[in-house]
């Protein structure tokens, strides 16, 4: 039934192979029903509804992700839209969070109306094509350098704004460790290779700590099964009328915008690196997988939680050979397993997981080779958007980059009629972007 659902036969793909990618990726974005909710305690939110509420808005994001659009990508509350909303909006401009989770509702209904009218997905396939491939490339990119600093091989300079880390600290060496496996038994061909290095390698951090041997991040849970907590704190609890008053449009707008460029450049990377784009870049039915996390996102903000969104981190999940919605569906039970076993998933460590973004990142480097080198006027904004997108730690930095600079660089070379409108759209878009940005930084 699944395989006729999912069409196996037509992506060259099987159930183990999905189960093994849908595992893959759940463990390498697990920390996010963590790490969103210590986030979103800065604005408030109590922590226990918070983590229901943050696997609730991931596991409808995914269910839809894969059943209706039938992607292998999962669906989970965007990491840099949650702390917008914990640091920026409820701490810096002293809103609630009810208001808060107003503007992501709005937004959310909006993402949904705009998507079933089609003019969603028809400004993401106005993206330039060698725009689209810098956004493959920047991804990979960041994602590496996820890795490196959150593995702690790369770590703040003194005096430089990188150095190198502590090669002498346990957890450092596991990181190198578990890197020099993947890669090895990616060389053999060994089918779930970042799979069961991650596995592996949580167990050698166990039996270390067992050991007496001091692994940052390693946590030996003391319980592996916990009941959820009740979601009556938060679920409904949402403003949407404050989050519509004249003062708060700039925090909805930069909710909105923040959103719609983090998806463009999720799905069209991962989208890629599985083979899903056609011979211009699209992504053909676009439009579902958009839908997907519109949903989520106004589901996610009734239950109590920020902006959700496509994970980049889906991408591990592609390249352990998942290509259909039976990865989703693999995510999404995971994350339901995740409501009563919370204390064993977030078991592992950084060091098993940053290895798999730093080996994503390095696959995914491969379509710059698309990229055009012969034209300045596609190379440069091509460029600008990689390192941009790296350098500021921000994927919404760079794409907006692209789309400003990308009509700018043609109407001076003379060659604007080659921006179609759909480009001076999204360059209108990123223009109101980069104001909204510059007045939250000002204050």
């Amino acid at each position: 039934m699944f395989a006729r659902f999912f069409e196996f036969d037509k992506y060259q793909t099987n159930m183990t192979t999905e189960v093994r990618a849908g595992i893959t990726t759940f463990l390498t974005l697990a920390y996010i029903i963590v790490v969103n909710p210590s986030i979103l305690e800065a604005a408030g939110i109590p922590r226990g509804p918070s983590t229901v509420a943050t696997i609730i808005a991931a596991m409808v994001g995914t269910f839809l992700m894969g059943v209706y659009a039938k992607r292998p990508i999962a669906v989970a509350p965007y990491m840099g839209e949650n702390a917008f909303i914990a640091f920026t909006v409820c701490g810096l401009l002293g809103a609630s969070w009810q208001t808060a989770l107003g503007a992501v509702f709005i937004g959310g209904v909006i993402f949904v109306i705009i998507t079933a009218i089609r003019l969603r997905g028809w400004l993401a396939n106005a993206v330039p094509t060698n725009l689209k491939y810098s956004f493959v490339v920047g991804i990979g990119l960041f994602l590496a350098f996820i890795g490196l600093t959150n593995s702690g091989l790369i770590v703040k300079g003194t005096g430089t704004p990188v150095a190198m880390g502590n090669l002498g600290s346990p957890s450092v060496l596991l990181t190198i460790v578990t890197l020099v496996l993947m890669v090895s038994l990616m060389i053999y061909k060994v089918r779930g290779a970042i799979l069961y290095s991650i596995l592996g390698m949580t167990i050698v951090g166990m039996i270390l700590k067992v050991a007496g041997i001091d692994v940052a991040g390693v946590i030996i849970p003391e319980k592996i099964v916990s009941l959820p907590t009740g979601l009556s704190e938060i679920a409904m609890k949402l403003d949407i009328f404050g989050a519509l008053k004249l003062g708060f449009i700039p925090v909805l707008l930069t909710v909105f915008l923040m959103d719609f460029v983090d998806t463009i450049g999720t799905l069209i990377g991962v989208s890629d690196r599985a083979g899903f784009l056609d011979e211009d870049g699209n992504l053909p039915e676009i439009e579902k997988p958009m839908m997907a996390d519109a949903v989520a996102t106004v589901v996610g903000a009734l239950a109590g939680t920020s902006t959700t969104g496509a994970y980049i981190e889906s991408a591990t999940g592609v390249e352990e050979g998942g290509r259909t919605g039976m990865t989703a569906l693999v995510v999404t039970a995971l994350f339901g397993l995740a409501l009563f076993f919370t204390p064993l998933f977030s078991a592992v460590p950084t060091f098993a997981v940053s290895p798999a973004l730093i080996i994503v990142g390095i696959l995914m480097i491969g379509s710059i080779r698309k990229i055009d080198f012969e034209d300045l006027t596609e190379l440069f904004p091509a460029f600008m958007t990689i390192v941009l997108m790296i350098f500021s730690y921000n994927l919404g930095i760079g794409i907006t980059a692209g789309f400003v600079l990308y009509p700018l660089i043609k109407i001076i070379a003379g060659r604007g009629k080659e921006v179609n409108a759909g480009a001076w759209i999204l360059f209108g878009i990123s223009i109101v972007f980069y104001i909204l940005h510059t007045l939250a930084l000002t204050g």
